[in-house]
């Protein structure tokens, strides 16, 4: 799931440390631009979920590795874990990584396709679809086709995929046809999915990992994922078009041999019934053509030719 962290930044109450250029937060600041209270920026601290602040003075100031553990830290807890499991995460990243773990999680979350959702209204889905009862829609949800944002609306995560099951409506397919096709659609490409991640995991972020989660490594892993996208996708298509072929081949040899079965199948009745197989228009239609030529090389008998 992918997650919106809408986290103000507010630059102008910042400050700068002129000796390394850093921008540096008070506890008041950093809560600000992080959208986390205080009082969790404390309870975090006390945890061990961050390190403590630079303290000069009596005023302790913060960084942008701070601001981008608590940043990391929400989204960790809007993917289901708790603070302990956060805690170890946390604890095994390299001092100063917090900024490039939580860039690479976005980039990791950023959507695979330029497709952007779309609002319905029910009834209107209801049209579309060609679905009128509940169970239809809470199987729609299910599936992921549609999310319920209440008050009768729904958000479309993937209009294609609606657009192609408006079409197949046109065609005559029962709906639950068309979610049927759609489950194995979800397990095949799940299974796809998974494969390029897992490649992903073991070839790139593997190396990187056991090396030690190098500063100057950061960039080639995320090379590999920008070249991760196109490539997945690409293939993905490639691998479809050449099963669709072999689908269509299938399809029509069995189209073949069903006629053929219903070719043989009328002759057999034809001959029970007594009658006469029908010819072939063609073979009969040429018959015809040749005869009166034949008439016309061939004499009538008793009649001889006239000698000139």
């Amino acid at each position: 799931m992918i997650h919106s962290m809408n986290i103000a930044r507010v630059p102008s109450t910042s400050s700068t440390d002129s000796s390394n250029g850093q921008t540096e937060y008070t506890i008041d600041q950093l809560a600000q631009a992080s959208g986390v209270t205080v009082r969790n920026i404390r309870a975090h601290q006390s945890r061990g979920l961050m390190p403590p602040p630079d303290v000069r003075g009596r005023t302790g100031f913060y960084t942008q590795e701070h601001l981008a553990r608590l940043q990391l830290i929400l989204e960790m807890q809007a993917d289901g874990f708790n603070l302990n499991s956060i805690k170890r995460i946390l604890e095994g990243m390299p001092p100063g990584s917090a900024g490039q773990v939580l860039g690479f999680e976005r980039a990791l979350r950023t959507p695979w396709g330029e497709e952007e959702p779309e609002i319905f209204e029910a009834s209107e889905l209801m049209d579309l679809t060609g679905g009128g009862d509940d169970a239809i829609a809470k199987k729609a949800v299910r599936l992921g086709m549609m999310v319920p944002l209440g008050d009768g609306r729904f958000e479309v995560p993937s209009p294609t995929l609606l657009r192609a099951g408006i079409e197949l409506n046109r065609l005559g397919v029962p709906v639950a046809e068309r979610f049927e096709v759609l489950e194995q659609l979800n397990r095949h490409v799940q299974g796809v999915a998974d494969a390029f991640v897992k490649l992903f995991l073991e070839h790139v972020w593997k190396p990187f990992y056991e090396a030690g989660e190098r500063e100057e490594d950061w960039p080639k892993v995320y090379e590999a994922l920008d070249r991760l996208r196109p490539t997945a996708n690409e293939a993905l298509v490639a691998a479809f078009h050449l099963a669709m072929a072999r689908a269509v081949d299938d399809g029509l040899e069995k189209v073949r041999n069903q006629q053929a079965r219903n070719g043989r199948r009328k002759i057999e009745e034809r001959r029970a019934e007594g009658g006469k197989p029908q010819r072939d228009r063609t073979a009969t239609s040429r018959t015809q053509e040749t005869k009166p030529h034949t008439r016309r090389l061939v004499p009538r008998p008793g009649r001889r030719r006239r000698s000139r």
